[in-house]
């Protein structure tokens, strides 16, 4: 199995865009975690690092039929480094005050696309 930084210079080397961020799954420590009352202080911190740059995406994801919440969510975040997202992730108040638990790791972006479409006159932002 190749190493990290093998992979990841493999990769920049074929023409890859190779773009590294950390994708952190979380999920409450148990039916009593108290979320809605870390809620508040959550979405300021996340506020907080999209405004600093550190954050790309958040939000929850479904349970595996796509139809219900359990609770879990997924935060995307741009570091220097997996221990400098690891500190993001740390700082988030939902996992400071130990109502979620979470995971970390690295993720390589090599491929896809997007489309952001920006209506001057009419202020509407599309994101696709």
């Amino acid at each position: 199995m190749p190493k990290w930084e093998d992979y990841k210079r493999t990769a920049k080397e074929r023409g890859a865009l190779a773009l590294e961020l950390y994708v952190v799954n979380t999920k409450p420590v148990g039916p009593d975690a108290d979320i809605p009352g870390t809620l508040p202080d959550h979405l300021a911190y996340q506020a907080k690092m999209e405004a600093a740059g550190s954050l790309a995406f958040a939000g929850p994801v479904s349970d595996e039929s796509g139809e219900e919440m359990f609770g879990e969510g997924m935060i995307v975040y741009r570091a220097e480094s997996l221990d400098a997202a690891r500190e993001l992730a740390d700082g988030d108040p939902m996992h400071a005050r130990g109502v979620r638990s979470y995971t970390i790791r690295r993720w390589l972006i090599n491929e896809g696309s997007f489309t952001l479409s920006v209506g001057l006159s009419t202020g509407k932002i599309d994101f696709k």
